[in-house]
């Protein structure tokens, strides 16, 4: 966790901040608030006047401006997780487990193939979330260097124009792919989506549903094989141990979902729909709280020595993946693509480590998801 913020959650749990954007919030930093926050429905994503609300960023896609379903927002989510749950069920994604693990498998073996030192981004952390994403919602894979640019004009911070160009690029690629869907069914998300209710659901809001998945469901997760591999290769006796015992690996992928800064952005954004109290502060409806997710999982109250990678330690009440009512729908997917990569790249590389001092790793601080430009590694 960065000094700054680690020194700000030393003085409280709600702090007065300046985001990216210009704008005043109330940033909260305590795991109990924030994980109280994340499940309080008086609290949402939408604002009654959403051209003047505070803004976490330039984002189109997530903290800039907010959604214009203010009246509608609960149902509307209810809906949608109704409606998404189904094809990422606990169950379905089991089955779709041993399909993860071959593509993994091929993978390395390119990589094993291959020159070295070699960028474990490119050759893992990347493409192994577009291969299951599109796999999933019945992307063709020739298509990925297109929707991949998209999805990171999207997730652009500092630029409204090229997050905006870059959202409606993904919707109108996503709306052609779910018009083909409609005509001619397959076995994937988009196809069941089109399906659903009677074929209820309008083009344009399988289209939106499918851009928002496709951006989530590869995004976030090759940021987090980034971390997870950087935090293993950087902590050789947690590596070693991992290599030891292939039983502490579900442990491991939690405790390195918790330690990972998982994101640029400044927290969850959220507007309160009225007046409430956060840990003795009175937050008027309408202001910008930002639930900082890193920060929460970095309480020493929650998680003692938060700040060293212990795969030993119960970090399964980390807050990576929200908690309640927005609790991620893919994280059963992206635990199982977290394990099926180290469950085979440690003991297939165990002498594997980085080729540069990890002060030289270049994070991506221009975008919603962060994560590493490049991990160039050595066995």
């Amino acid at each position: 966790m960065a000094p700054l913020l680690r020194a700000l959650q030393a003085k409280g749990s709600v702090h007065r901040v300046r985001t990216r954007a210009g704008d005043e919030a109330w940033l909260v930093t305590d795991y109990e608030e924030v994980r109280r926050l994340l499940n309080d429905d008086r609290l949402g994503m939408a604002h009654p006047d959403p051209d003047n609300a505070a803004r976490a960023s330039e984002s189109a896609l997530f903290g800039g401006r907010p959604p214009d379903n203010y009246e509608t927002e609960h149902a509307d989510r209810a809906r949608f997780r109704r409606l998404l749950q189904p094809f990422f069920a606990p169950k379905r994604m089991r089955a779709f487990q041993p399909r993860v693990e071959r593509m993994v498998t091929e993978l390395l073996d390119g990589l094993a193939a291959g020159p070295v030192p070699a960028d474990l981004h490119q050759a893992l952390a990347l493409p192994l979330p577009i291969l299951v994403i599109c796999e999933l919602l019945g992307v063709p894979y020739e298509d990925r260097d297109r929707f991949r640019g998209w999805s990171q004009d999207a997730a652009a911070l500092g630029d409204r124009q090229v997050s905006e160009r870059g959202l409606a690029e993904l919707w109108t690629y996503t709306r052609g792919l779910v018009e083909r869907k409609r005509a001619q069914p397959a076995d994937d998300v988009i196809s069941g989506l089109c399906a659903a209710e009677d074929d209820a659901l309008p083009v344009d809001e399988i289209a939106m549903l499918a851009a928002m998945i496709l951006f989530a469901g590869h995004e976030t997760t090759v940021v987090q094989i980034g971390y997870g591999a950087v935090l293993l290769l950087t902590n050789p006796d947690q590596h070693q141990a991992v290599l030891d015992d292939p039983a502490l690996l579900p442990s491991a992928v939690e405790e390195c979902l918790r330690v990972a800064n998982v994101g640029a952005g400044n927290g969850m954004p959220r507007y309160p729909r009225m007046d409430i109290e956060v840990a003795g502060v009175t937050i008027p409806a309408g202001d910008l709280i930002l639930l900082d997710i890193g920060a929460a999982n970095h309480d020493a109250q929650v998680f003692a020595d938060p700040h060293r990678l212990d795969i030993t330690r119960n970090a399964g009440a980390h807050l990576s993946f929200g908690y309640g009512a927005h609790y991620c729908i893919g994280a059963p997917l992206a635990r199982i693509e977290l394990q099926a990569v180290f469950s085979r790249l440690i003991p297939r590389f165990p002498a594997m480590r980085l080729a540069v001092p990890i002060e030289e790793l270049r994070l991506r601080d221009d975008l919603l998801t962060g994560g590493f430009r490049e991990i160039p590694v050595t066995w």
